[in-house]
């Protein structure tokens, strides 16, 4: 219907929301990328606050439960990477289909990634969950952690599935510019987990009292009711796309262009990840106060980020429903758009972080040594966020575009090659110490819009076949 003026921004938000259609590939470029940012955006908030009030009920358990946690996230780590490098290739491929208005095609392609993130999670699952005493091992438990938690390693490496297609039928939500259903569907398994830990941990009322178990079965039982609400709205013809049992079966030749495009992209988020691992051991180098407060500065600074992805991923989506429709240079107007939302954001809570770092640390330690350190990585890092902003937009647009191999090379000259030997080289060959590491982190921030935007202007991306 034609609309006699624009919406304000009160209803821009609330259409977001609500999830209301609207063809990305017309649309006023500044309302297409803010109805898809917003219910991304909130997504992500979402998943911070599930991770903190899970360890916080787990916590009350002591610290052998504490550790079973830790460690088992740190091997779901790698189902994480993989799941999330599924979800990236089967959104590129779904928004360029959208964008082609070949529906059926992206609804075969959903089933594709369906079928391969069910295929690996079941070889993760079975290897995983039979084994989970022997990795708790592994990976250094002690006899008494592994006594107390290895069934919560078993039921979470079992259970596995279900972060694979939470992660997966998200993204090709995302990528169809459903994602208002996506956030809905997330809201609706962590707050399933969140009002269920309590009660399996501790045994609350009718249910039994399971300890740290009972909160990996919370999350799972939450996980798996958000994946089954998936399943009925892509075949129920809730989405923009429909899944119909005409459209069953594999196919192998998609499967393997899915897991192409997935490949590369799970390389991308490895480098990255494991890139901060080593700064970590850096920064270890200087004693525990040096690492204490850069743990604290990185917390803060990584949940001050989460919005920034969710502007980013609406980026990606615009990127490939853009291509799909012949529009590269709407495509690339979309990610300037987004680039400049992102600057505003991230320059804001920089402002923040330079000025009210005492009082933020305050709330998380009291120790002078620790506050000083962290206090230095807040303000150091956050005066790279400007430029981080530009980066992390358009090396997730690459993604979008289906040219995943651009931004995981981008990732290896910046966090590895560049970033890693001048962090240690500031820290161990000036007087800056641990500073030198947080200087290290800021100036790879601007090199990587540098870089990312010089070859983003080339244009090469456009011309991305997927």
């Amino acid at each position: 219907m034609h609309e006699s003026r624009e919406p304000s921004w009160w209803e821009i938000v609330r259409d977001a929301l609500r999830g209301r259609h609207i063809d990305y590939t017309t649309a006023p470029i500044n309302r297409a990328v803010v109805m898809l940012a917003i219910p991304m955006v909130m997504e992500m908030i979402m998943e911070s606050i599930f991770a903190v009030v899970d360890v916080f009920w787990v916590a009350h358990l002591g610290a052998n439960a504490v550790a079973t946690v830790g460690l088992t996230e740190s091997m779901l780590t790698i189902v994480y990477t993989v799941a999330m490098g599924t979800g990236i290739g089967a959104m590129a491929l779904v928004a360029r289909r959208v964008g082609e208005k070949n529906e059926e095609e992206a609804s075969r392609t959903a089933v594709q990634a369906i079928l391969l993130s069910v295929i690996l999670a079941v070889i993760v699952g079975v290897i995983g969950g039979s084994q989970a005493s022997n990795l708790l091992r592994l990976m250094g438990a002690t006899p008494e952690v592994v006594d107390t938690g290895w069934k919560f390693t078993a039921v979470m490496l079992g259970a596995n599935f279900t972060v694979f297609l939470l992660f997966v039928i998200n993204a090709v939500f995302r990528g169809a510019g459903d994602a208002a259903i996506a956030m809905r569907v997330l809201w609706m398994g962590n707050f399933l987990n969140i009002a269920l830990g309590p009660c399996f941990i501790f045994g609350l009322g009718p249910f039994p009292q399971l300890g740290v178990t009972g909160a990996a079965v919370a999350t799972n039982i939450g996980r798996g009711t958000a994946v089954l609400i998936q399943l009925y709205t892509l075949t129920r013809g809730h989405s923009r796309i429909r899944v119909t049992r005409a459209q069953l079966g594999f196919d192998p030749k998609l499967m393997m262009n899915v897991l192409r495009l997935s490949g590369s992209t799970m390389l991308q988020i490895f480098i990255n990840t494991s890139s901060y691992i080593a700064i970590v051991r850096l920064i270890s180098t200087f004693g525990s106060a040096a690492l204490a407060g850069y743990t604290i500065g990185i917390r803060m600074i990584l949940f001050a980020l989460l919005p920034s992805w969710g502007l980013s991923n609406a980026a990606a989506t615009l990127v490939g429903q853009n291509l799909g429709a012949k529009e590269p240079d709407r495509a690339e107007k979309a990610v300037w758009q987004a680039v400049r939302y992102n600057m505003l954001f991230l320059g804001s809570i920089s402002v923040i972080f330079v000025l009210g770092a005492h009082q933020l640390v305050a709330q998380f330690t009291s120790e002078p040594e620790v506050a000083r350190h962290a206090v230095a990585c807040l303000r150091i890092v956050a005066a790279g966020f400007i430029f981080y902003a530009v980066g992390m937009v358009i090396t997730q647009s690459f993604n979008g575009a289906g040219d995943t191999w651009t931004p995981t090379m981008i990732n290896l000259f910046i966090f590895w090659i560049f970033e890693i030997p001048l962090a240690y080289v500031l820290s161990h060959s000036t007087s800056l110490g641990a500073y030198g590491i947080f200087s290290a982190l800021a100036i790879a921030f601007s090199i990587l819009a540098v870089v990312s935007g010089v070859i983003f202007r080339r244009g090469k991306w456009k011309k991305k076949q997927v």
